[in-house]
């Protein structure tokens, strides 16, 4: 089957995600109307459910999707939606998925508070049934996430990264968080710590592998398909893994002057295009690219040896989709 879209994957924890959406709205109640409204708001805002999916499709795979994989899916959706809450208010943004972000509609001081909210019902919800692994797992994604984004305004302002520091930073921004999704999966399904860490690997590889990929989006993608100007990374003056591996290839002085442009966080197209145009030349969109199918290759090796089901292949056809998307 030709893999094209998340809901190709989730296909065999359909029915699951149906009753995740009960569950996961029962959860986010409260006593307040003000925060019952905003919370309506944000069930609008939902996008593929990635997360639970992920979940639920670990969990089938190493054993079987109980109560328990409803309770940890459920906790890795609010980290993610409190921090999305969190990261518009950071980014001042003004939308999220094609509606106006909580802080445009609320203001600032109840986006933050509402994703205190939501952070901290996801801990309860570990607390409330005992379950203090998941409760570990997540508090590290959260510490992870909180350094990766920290480490990336601290370069940010210093104008400078490296390859280590670029995969520091991805790391712990975006792989943290697949990885706990993967890792509580497997939690809620067995107690054998070899499948568990098989899972949590599977998930860090498969997190960098996406975001490599998007990277290499930012360079090669048409506008219309990617739904943000192509060159963004480049706007913002972000250095990522394509112009790394360019720079590699390049003389000094060219390098150098890549780096300049993008340090300047160009507005013009022109400078847009000669960085891009640098990139694709000397090899830094291929180069990344291949090492986003390494990690994907990695990433598939890791479960390699769990019974085949339609949950394992669910997985391994993930780590693919996250290396051929075109969005």
């Amino acid at each position: 089957m030709n893999i094209t879209s998340i809901k190709d994957i989730s296909a065999p924890v359909t029915e699951q995600l149906e009753r995740f959406d009960v569950y996961m709205r029962d959860q986010m109640r409260s006593r307040t109307a003000l925060l019952d409204t905003v919370i309506r708001y944000i069930m609008r805002q939902r996008g593929k459910r990635v997360r639970p999916v992920l979940v639920f499709l670990a969990a089938g795979a190493t054993g079987a999707i109980t109560e328990r994989a409803y309770i940890g899916a459920t906790m890795v959706e609010l980290l993610h939606t409190a921090t999305l809450v969190h990261d518009d208010v950071v980014d001042q943004a003004d939308e999220r998925r094609g509606m106006a972000s909580i802080n445009a509609v609320w203001k600032n001081k109840v986006a933050v508070l509402v994703g205190d909210y939501l952070l901290s019902k996801g801990l309860l919800i570990a607390v409330h049934n005992n379950e203090f692994d998941f409760l570990r797992v997540t508090s590290e994604a959260v510490r992870r996430m909180s350094e990766g984004e920290l480490l990336q305004i601290q370069k940010s302002k210093q104008k400078t990264l490296d390859e280590e520091t670029y995969f520091r930073i991805i790391s712990d921004k975006t792989a943290s968080l697949i990885s706990t999704c993967c890792e509580v999966g497997a939690i809620a399904a067995t107690n054998d710590p070899a499948i568990r860490e098989a899972l949590r690997s599977y998930g860090e590889l498969v997190g960098l592998a996406f975001q490599i990929r998007d990277d290499v989006l930012d360079y090669t993608s048409r506008s219309s398909i990617l739904g943000k100007p192509v060159g963004n990374d480049i706007r913002e003056g972000k250095i990522t893994l394509p112009l790394l591996y360019a720079a590699r290839n390049a003389s000094r002085s060219d390098a150098a002057s890549a780096f300049k442009i993008v340090k300047g966080k160009p507005g013009k197209r022109k400078d847009i295009d000669a960085v891009q145009s640098f990139v694709v030349d000397h090899d830094g969109v291929r180069l990344a690219q291949e090492k986003a199918s390494q990690l994907q290759q990695q990433a598939i090796d890791s479960i390699v040896f769990l019974p085949d089901s339609a949950y394992k292949t669910a997985l391994i056809d993930f780590a693919t989709f996250v290396v051929t998307r075109t969005s």
